[in-house]
């Protein structure tokens, strides 16, 4: 019996058809297959929402083109790396992921070969709360909204989809999770520009800026990576009450460096100092008595100030508006716009003030009349107002003379000028003084008759009998007006042989008395009389004693006025009432 070969009896696989062979084949590449596991695969087609992926299965997987970072750039024939999430889904494909494969191989990476610290590639893939989630090599990292940029960002939607530089700052291996940041970069980046553009700078060069910020004491212009500060004394020669008059946000210009710390890389800018500056020149444009126009721009209770060149302002101070009116505030006659023209009184050029005048446009009245009316001219006023000391008499345009009360009468002493005068009554008045420095007035009234004590001696002597009225009592005395409005006194002294307690036991105002001039002093301006001196058997040894009486009774320079009077006549007045 023939032995049979088992061995042989059995076909190799090469024997076998070669649609079984494939089918073994395919069946061992499946079992080489694991779920969980990154695989490569070739992209056999490519369609609108995705591709077709041959892992060696024996079917092909199907990955969307959401999860191509550009999906444009993607052939059919391109190796990829795919994660195997399932062998067979329900439609009997096995379900792959190219995100997943790529987030893997990022993660292994980042951690192994990058670290903390590290630049990476990031695209801006969408918007989550508080950031945008971006794709670094493959794996989701979060970038915070204040680490997109180094000035506030008003839409992240404008940064979506397009590639920067970031630095990964952050990598927590428990809940595997990655923060990046792009303000990082772009600052030091800034930062090394800015040091490159310090060093470059020189005082006195123009350079080309942006108008970043406007405050109210200047603008910050960015000249390409450092900020200047444009003071607002600096923008411009002529007055800027804020610097939004003369600058917009945006606004592109040219400025002159003025200033530099390269410690505290701090610049100082200037706008005025392109031109050249006003005030070099303004003593030789504006001297003293040139006469000059311009426009009221600033009002202040002293005075106004007025511009009467782009950068060249001058005051008017309140003193300097009227020769004849007291301006207590500038509002009073100028307002902010007026066009005006002064006479230059004073320049400081290093100070850079100019004084300027309104009032000097016209000759100086007080001066015009000076010379209208000399020292003893005779004129007629109305009497304006009065004090205790005087009163004021106008003259013409408001400009008023004062009578002092020491030149109302020759003959009286005058304690008040409502004695003599009231406001509103025309009087004649000589001009004594006229001072157009300190604008004064000096009038007489007295001055308009002849002083009667010019020649006293030759009208009375002592020992003459006189006649006159009372016109005031006092507790001294009698005083009674004789001729000439001369009043004389009657010391209480005199008054009688026998003993008077008071002046107004014998006499009273209005009473017609006769008495004897005992004494005349030209020096006190004064006229003793003696009532009891009258009698005919008076003998000049008599009439020598009262004298002495009266002048020891009277001290010379004495004001004939005592606490005796005052108290005198409180108490008539509390018995009148």
């Amino acid at each position: 019996m023939q032995e049979i070969n088992f061995a042989e009896s059995f076909l190799s696989f090469d024997d076998m058809p070669a649609s079984m062979g494939d089918l073994l084949q395919k069946q061992e590449a499946a079992d080489a297959f694991s779920k969980g596991k990154i695989v490569e695969g070739t992209i056999a087609a490519k369609r609108q929402d995705g591709v077709l992926v041959d892992i060696g299965y024996k079917a092909e997987g199907f990955v969307p083109a959401s999860e191509f970072i550009k999906y444009d750039d993607v052939n059919v024939g391109d190796k990829i790396d795919v994660y195997l999430e399932e062998i067979e889904n329900r439609q009997n494909m096995p379900s792959l992921s190219l995100e997943k494969a790529e987030s893997i191989k990022a993660w292994k990476r980042i951690t192994t070969e990058y670290g903390e610290g590290h630049v990476v590639k990031g695209f801006m893939r969408h918007r989550v709360k508080g950031g945008i989630m971006v794709d670094v090599e493959g794996f989701p990292a979060f970038l915070p909204g204040s680490q997109l940029d180094v000035s506030p960002v008003r839409n992240m939607d404008d940064y979506l989809n397009q590639e920067f530089d970031v630095k990964i700052i952050k990598i927590n291996l428990d809940r595997h999770n990655i923060v990046v940041s792009r303000r990082e970069l772009l600052e030091n980046s800034l930062r090394e520009q800015r040091s490159k553009l310090m060093s470059d700078m020189a005082v006195g060069d123009l350079r080309m800026g942006v108008v970043k910020n406007i405050t109210d004491f200047g603008a910050f212009i960015d000249l390409g990576g450092v900020d200047g500060l444009l003071h607002i004394t600096d923008i411009s020669w002529g007055r800027v009450n804020h610097p939004s008059e003369v600058l917009t946000v945006g606004q592109e210009l040219e400025v002159a460096i003025i200033g530099i710390d390269k410690d505290k890389e701090r610049v100082s800018l200037g706008l005025k100092q392109k031109t050249r500056n006003p005030w070099d020149d303004v003593v030789e444009k504006y001297p003293k008595g040139k006469l000059v126009s311009g426009k009221v721009v600033n009002l202040m209770p002293y005075g106004a100030f007025v511009e009467i060149e782009t950068g060249v302002e001058g005051l008017i101070h309140v003193s300097e508006m009227s020769w004849t009116k007291r301006i207590n505030k500038a509002s009073e006659v100028l307002n902010v716009g007026d066009e005006v023209e002064a006479v230059v009184l004073d320049i400081d050029r290093d100070s850079r003030k100019i004084s300027l005048g309104l009032r000097q446009k016209e000759r100086n009245p007080w001066e015009v009349l000076a010379e209208k009316y000399p020292a003893g001219k005779h004129i007629v006023g109305k009497v304006r107002n009065m004090t205790n000391y005087g009163a004021f008499v106008e003259i013409e345009n408001d400009i008023d003379g004062m009578i002092h009360v020491s030149d109302m009468s020759w003959t009286r002493k005058i304690n008040n000028p409502n004695e003599l005068l009231k406001p509103g009554q025309e009087v004649e008045v000589v001009i004594l003084e006229i001072n157009p420095e300190q604008q004064r007035i000096s009038l007489g009234l007295k001055q308009t008759e002849n002083d009667p004590w010019s020649n006293i001696s030759e009208q009375y002597k002592v020992g003459d009998i006189v006649k006159g009225s009372v016109t005031k009592i006092a507790a001294f005395g009698a005083f009674v007006e004789l001729s000439n409005k001369i009043d004389g006194l009657i010391h209480i002294s005199q008054l009688s042989h026998d003993r008077v307690d008071k002046v107004k036991d014998v006499l009273k105002v209005g009473d017609e008395v006769e008495a004897r001039v005992i004494k005349v002093d030209t020096d006190e301006r004064r006229i003793g009389l003696s009532i009891k001196a009258v009698t005919d058997n008076f003998s000049e040894a008599e009439l020598k004693a009262a004298e002495a009486e009266y002048t020891a009774a009277l001290k010379p320079g004495e004001d004939m006025v005592s606490m005796g009077d005052i108290f005198d006549a409180a108490m008539d007045g509390l018995k009148l009432n």
